[in-house]
């Protein structure tokens, strides 16, 4: 199977992404968002794009949603799908990061196995405030609306919250998901 390319958008915690995936022996490899996107569509089978401090230095990323692979948007990545495909993303009421506790709200391909509220590490500086047509809302909290939502049919995903920290409870079964999504 070809890798699943993590892109790099200038985030803290890009390098952590792609070494947890690394660490549960899934192929990858990062690239930088100035990637061609036949450059992305040619060498992977599925696009993780990380997080970073603004929509406006995320270089190429909004055109690989068009590229028909999954992809899972974590964090800036969320709102790079929600304002590429006509949702829209503004100052979330609760800034930095820290400890919030999500409510799984329907199943979805990409929390599958999720029981339960889940607690995880966020940053909610921005956040989703409409939701794009043709997403579904997969999570939310007491203090943001969207930590998760998704289009099956395109198969892309987003969270707000970073999996690939530890003190995100479980974050190794969304990748796990996400892997498996990559591989159908």
């Amino acid at each position: 199977m070809l890798p699943i390319f993590v892109v790099n958008n200038h985030g803290q915690f890009n390098h952590l992404i792609h070494r947890k995936l690394r660490d549960m022996d899934i192929e990858v490899r990062m690239i930088p968002n100035t990637t061609a996107p036949s450059d992305v569509e040619a060498g992977c089978s599925g696009i993780v794009l990380g997080g970073g401090p603004s929509l406006e230095r995320a270089g190429n990323c909004a055109e690989y949603l068009d590229l028909g692979l999954p992809v899972l948007g974590i964090c800036l990545g969320l709102h790079v799908i929600a304002t590429a495909r006509g949702g829209q993303v503004g100052p979330g009421s609760h800034g930095g990061y820290g400890g919030v506790t999500v409510e799984i709200t329907g199943e979805s391909e990409i929390l599958a196995g999720y029981e339960g509220p889940i607690h995880v590490w966020a940053s909610h500086a921005d956040e989703v405030k409409q939701v794009p047509d043709g997403f579904v809302v997969h999570a939310r909290s007491d203090i943001c609306p969207v930590e998760a939502m998704g289009s099956a049919d395109e198969r892309i995903y987003g969270v707000q919250w970073h999996p690939e920290v530890s003190h995100t409870e479980n974050g190794d079964l969304l990748f796990r998901n996400f892997e498996r999504i990559c591989g159908e």
